[in-house]
């Protein structure tokens, strides 16, 4: 990792380690799963150490399903609140 890309990770965690307990890692959510993919879903809520992640349809939500363990762990570099699990909820 080169140092520009260090330093930007250094501030995105500082400035979401000092959001709100219950909103970090709904913060840190598009942080974690990149643009293409915030573009297309929406973190809900967090509670109990799951983070509901609301996505297009059941396509995306096995796809996402596939990648949460990756994403939980990128999460929780970021968030000052643990996440759990992640839960992928399919837009009404």
């Amino acid at each position: 990792m080169n140092r520009t890309s260090a330093g930007l990770e250094t501030i995105i965690a500082k400035a979401l380690h000092r959001a709100p307990a219950s909103e970090s890692p709904l913060l840190a959510w598009p942080v974690a799963c990149g643009s293409a993919v915030a573009e297309r879903t929406r973190a809900l809520s967090f509670s109990g150490g799951i983070l509901r992640v609301e996505v297009a349809d059941a396509g995306w939500r096995r796809e996402l399903a596939n990648l949460a363990p990756r994403y939980v762990a990128l999460i929780n570099k970021y968030s000052a609140t643990p996440v759990e699990r992640i839960e992928f909820v399919v837009k009404a």
